[in-house]
């Protein structure tokens, strides 16, 4: 196919995360004010959209609280430092079973499975710009992990980010979630411009191979907006790819950790490395005034 690189395009920076990244760099922030701290610094660096999960500010583990994501929605608005808003609502469908002898019941601790209002209820508490829709279910890495999206589930969660005026970001982690999410639009619960983030090299979703990203891309519809990243070594090379296939990209310690091999990154850094990187192609990086002219976000203050 011919190269259809955007003239512009937009840098996210996915702050934390929810894997068990805590205890391996200590750079990876916990508590509000780290995940605060690091999305702005980020958003200096070049980043025009912050992806933030929060996390147990005493153990790092994820965590879901939206008195949490309030605190970390506070402070960067409080900063005066502008950045688009993109919070996680990916939280809630974590299905751990038991052995493969005994499958049920499910593993209490592991588990936690929540209703719609549940899950997005700190996107109505915050009203961030963007927020996440996982368009499907699959295993993850992890023995005996199920990220569970039911159909029924996602066209109640989307109904409600609808009714919040959220801008949702579609999380296709295999060609699947982008089919379904072809579903949602066409029953008109996700509105135009449809955003799309294509999740690769996420075990067990899709590989993060150049075969497999650009089937993923060729079931982008043209008139969607689609961004792209992978795992590990393979973010910056994805920056890249992602920018040829003419998407935007996502850089950050939910998706990696490193720099460089053996050198822990910031958030910071990797978004100053893939600004280089996109500019020494040619393209312009996208400042927050510009993304939310193309998708026609509403820039919101919480609810009191």
């Amino acid at each position: 196919m011919p190269l259809s690189m955007r003239k512009k395009v937009f840098i996210t920076a996915a702050i934390t995360g929810s894997g068990g990244t805590q205890d391996k760099s200590d750079l990876v922030p916990r508590s509000p004010q780290q995940i605060a701290d690091a999305a702005i610094e980020a958003a200096k660096a070049g980043a025009a959209v912050a992806h933030c999960h929060v996390r147990d500010p005493q153990t790092g583990a994820p965590s879901r609280l939206p008195e949490l994501y309030r605190e970390v929605t506070d402070r960067i608005r409080q900063s005066k430092t502008d950045v688009v808003l993109n919070l996680t609502a990916g939280m809630g469908g974590d299905m751990v079973f038991g052995s493969s002898d005994a499958p049920l019941p499910l593993r209490a601790g592991a588990t936690d499975m929540a209703g719609a209002a549940e899950r997005v209820a700190h996107i109505r508490e915050c009203r961030p710009e963007i927020c996440t829709l996982d368009c499907g279910t699959m295993n993850f890495a992890e023995a005996d992990y199920v990220m569970t999206n039911t159909p029924g589930m996602l066209r109640a969660m989307a109904t409600m980010m609808q009714e919040i005026g959220v801008r949702v970001e579609i999380e296709a982690f295999d060609t699947g979630h982008l089919w379904f999410a072809k579903q949602l639009v066409a029953e008109g619960l996700i509105s135009n411009p449809v955003l799309v983030q294509l999740c690769m090299g996420v075990p067990w979703g899709a590989p993060d191979d150049l075969n497999t990203f650009m089937a993923m891309v060729n079931n982008v519809p043209d008139n969607w907006v689609f961004s792209a990243f992978s795992l590990g070594r393979h973010q910056m090379p994805f920056v890249a790819a992602s920018v040829l296939a003419g998407g935007n990209v996502r850089v950050g310690l939910e998706d990696n950790l490193y720099l460089e091999r053996g050198v822990l990154a910031s958030n910071a850094q990797l978004v100053e490395k893939a600004a280089s990187i996109i500019q020494k192609m040619g393209v312009e990086v996208m400042s927050p005034l510009e993304v939310r002219d193309e998708l026609r976000l509403e820039k919101r203050a919480p609810l009191a």
